[in-house]
């Protein structure tokens, strides 16, 4: 079956009509046949925009577009300043004979951003705190 992106209107639409054949005996799966959707879609649908207007349902695809290109927005501002924090307390500073010792001197710097050193965006704790308690009790039991 090709899948079909509707638009908000359209889903209303055929909710509504959804409705009527349930009221009129029809099963879900009947309905579904009718309106063109399986009944996955259907009680997905009726999930996401049941009982809304069709306005409503246009504001909702909106804010739900809106949401993912900020969402985007953030993770790619947060990538951009660790890898200017990676320039400006590594790269700048070093001098690399070899890309061996590249690697090795950059590796070491991921792994202390990411699993160590505290972060004020969250609340002072490292990104993977998880990632430091096995070798804690590493420690503690040697």
């Amino acid at each position: 079956m090709v899948r079909r992106a509707y638009t908000p209107e359209q889903i209303t639409v055929k909710l509504r009509e959804a409705e009527i054949l349930l009221i009129q005996g029809a099963t879900v799966g009947e309905a579904g046949k009718r309106i063109g959707v399986t009944e996955q879609t259907y009680f997905r649908w009726r999930k996401e925009c049941g009982g809304m207007q069709i306005e409503q349902a246009k504001r909702l695809k909106e804010l739900e577009k809106k949401n993912a290109q900020l969402k985007k927005l953030v993770a790619d501002l947060s990538l951009d300043n660790s890898i200017g924090k990676l320039r400006d307390e590594l790269v700048d500073r070093e001098i690399f004979t070899t890309l061996l010792e590249a690697k090795v001197l950059i590796e070491n710097w991921r792994k202390e951003y990411n699993h160590v050193r505290p972060h004020s965006f969250l609340g002072y704790r490292p990104p993977a705190p998880e990632a430091i308690q096995p070798a804690l009790l590493m420690t503690t039991l040697t």
